[in-house]
């Protein structure tokens, strides 16, 4: 669907939600947003932080799949938050308006400046991430919303973590999408404030190597590590998306996690 200049209005999850983005610059959303968001898997009434949120898509999909989650998106980008606001008011988002909201907060501020922010201590269910992924050495982009978005920065990973084991309530779950080059990183964050993490390697393809993590953790867990079956995005020979991985991509499924894990 076509928006104003320089935006555009997407549907998603087979019409469920529609997204206003930038045109021709910044960071687009797609399948990564969309594996994210079917990692929360609850029908309970629960508060839903979408760290980093961009336009807004992950937390829509959840919205959109979730009846009774609440959820709030976080974004530094003024108008990256701006774009997300413009999604909410879409008339074809009105089932979802009451449920949504939009704070422009910088998720690494630290105690009181991070509470002032709206980011406040133990009040969510529920935290989602999709941090910048690029290291400082990738290939740069001249785009500058682009590059805002995909700018990896020392200590990123324990930033971003610290502030969601900070928000949420005890048990609460984080999920997040990464590099696999991050495991290491993801798990020396996580440290004490989280355990039971499960860890999901996305293949684009079988014999081909993975591209992307999912990463489940519950704060105050004990719970040991736990890898999962591969998750393969196409089919073999195709560009086709995998039954599994269709389900999550139109919020036809939701991707849970063990149940042992859960349990600790």
């Amino acid at each position: 669907m076509t928006g104003a200049p320089g935006q555009t209005i997407d549907a998603f999850h087979r019409g469920a939600f529609h997204l206003v983005q930038p045109q021709g610059r910044g960071h687009r959303a797609g399948m990564d947003a969309m594996l994210l968001a079917a990692l929360v898997a609850d029908d309970r009434p629960v508060r839903v932080a979408d760290l980093g949120a961009g336009a807004g898509a992950a937390g829509l999909a959840v919205a959109s799949r979730l009846a009774k989650a609440q959820v709030v998106l976080f974004e530094r980008s003024a108008e990256m938050a701006d774009y997300a606001r413009r999604s909410i008011l879409l008339p074809e988002n009105a089932h979802l308006a009451a449920r949504v909201s939009v704070v422009e907060a910088d998720v690494t501020l630290t105690a009181k400046a991070r509470n002032d922010a709206g980011l406040a201590d133990e009040s969510f269910h529920h935290v989602i991430m999709n941090p910048p992924f690029n290291d400082a050495g990738d290939r740069r982009t001249p785009d500058a919303l682009k590059a805002e978005a995909h700018a990896m920065t020392d200590g990123l990973f324990e930033s971003w973590i610290r502030t969601a084991g900070a928000i949420m309530i005890p048990g609460g779950q984080l999920s997040l999408i990464a590099r696999p080059q991050s495991i290491a990183e993801i798990i020396d964050a996580c440290g004490r404030r989280f355990g039971g993490i499960e860890m999901t390697a996305i293949h684009p393809r079988e014999g081909e190597n993975a591209v992307r993590i999912l990463v489940t953790a519950i704060k105050g867990s004990r719970a040991r590590l736990s890898l999962r079956a591969p998750l393969i995005m196409h089919e073999e020979g195709s560009h086709r998306f995998s039954p599994l991985v269709d389900d999550f991509n139109n919020g036809r499924a939701a991707y849970a996690r063990l149940r042992s894990a859960a349990r600790a």
